[in-house]
This record gives C-alpha cells, structure tokens and sequence, in this order.
C-alpha cells in the first residue's frame, strides 16, 4: 500500500523554513514518504490570523533571531538574514509552480538554491531578475522561467494553495501534515520523524 506523503507548507521568506527545507526529506527518505513541497504566501496566512513574522514582533523579535542562529549552528547550515527582511517572495513561488509541473526535482533544487541565497548569502529574493539569476546559477532556463512566473495557470495555483492552505487551518511556515497530522516548525521535525516511526501517540 502506498504510504500518504508529507505535506511541507513554507514560505520562502521564512527563516525556520530554510531550516526545515535542509531537513524534512531525509525524514521522508527514512519513512518511506514522498514529501510534497508546498510553496504558500504567509501575507495572505497573516491576513487571515492576525500574525505578523516572528522577527518584526516586538519582545519575542530578538529571541527569534537568536534562536535561528544558534539552531543554524546546531545544524551547522549558514545563516544570514537579507538587511531588507521581511521580503516578498510572489516570483520565488510562482518559479517553483511552474517547474514543479513538469520536474518535481526541479523545483525542489530551485527551492534550496532560492532559500541558501536569501539566508546563507543575505540576498534579497523578492524581484522577478533575481530568482531567474539564481535559477541560471543551477543550470535552468532562466527564459521559459520566466514565462512560467507570468503565466496565468501558475499565478492561480499559488493563489489556489494558499487559500487551500488557509482552509486547511496551515497558519505559519514551516508547517508539515500527514496522515491528517500537524506539525507546525522546524523543532518539530523530531516530532514528525517519531510519530512515522511509530505510527503515532
């Protein structure tokens, strides 16, 4: 019987998404689960809770930072937050919608190339230019990219995951479902990993 895959909900522009993207398919590898990555819009997500990022928040901001430095550490992944963060990432979502349609595998490269150059290098990933630069640093077509990102189909399917996401109750990024379990963050991945292993709690 084929196992129900892992549902990874993230937006680019989340640091504990970058976390998690170095992560959650070496737990799907182990479980034996396709790990489905779902690029979402936390603008839209915020809009809807009345959340704003975890870094602009006042108080609760500098320990955010903190803890993704020292949790980077942990993982030994770099990091480094862009000097105009929060960023829009439309185009970064839409890119990867309009190569996941014909390779999966190509999509998920250019999630981590996205994600490594907004919080490994400190780019800002928001502008149309620069994840086609970034797509053409990994050997893709940064033309029939960029056609992909103003094609109409693609900008309804991220508008149709994120509205899909809201009504499924996903409200932040990282966010993993399976098997109609949730698991919201990066340091919940341990979590995840042990309810596949054993079938739940």
């Amino acid at each position: 019987m084929v196992k129900a895959p892992i549902e990874f909900y993230f937006d680019f522009s989340s640091p504990y998404g970058y976390l998690a993207a170095h992560r959650i398919d070496d737990v799907g590898t182990e479980a034996g689960r396709e790990v489905l990555w779902r690029p979402i819009l936390l603008g839209a997500v915020f809009k809807a809770t009345g959340q704003s990022p975890l870094v602009s928040q006042p108080l609760r901001g500098p320990y955010h930072l903190h803890d993704l430095q020292r949790t980077a550490r942990r993982l030994k992944l770099p990091f480094q937050l862009p000097d105009d963060f929060p960023m829009a990432t439309i185009a970064a979502a839409r890119a990867f919608y309009a190569l996941e349609a014909s390779s999966p595998t190509d999509a998920k490269r250019l999630a981590l190339a996205l994600f490594d150059a907004a919080f490994q290098r400190g780019i800002n990933i928001s502008a149309t230019e620069t994840v086609l630069g970034l797509a053409s640093e990994i050997g893709l077509d940064p033309a029939r990219l960029e056609a992909g990102i103003k094609d109409n189909a693609v900008k309804q399917r991220l508008k149709a995951e994120t509205d899909g996401a809201i009504a499924r109750n996903i409200f932040g990024s990282p966010l993993f479902v399976v098997d109609g379990e949730m698991f919201w963050g990066n340091d919940r991945i341990p979590d995840l990993h042990d309810w596949l292993k054993t079938g739940g709690w």
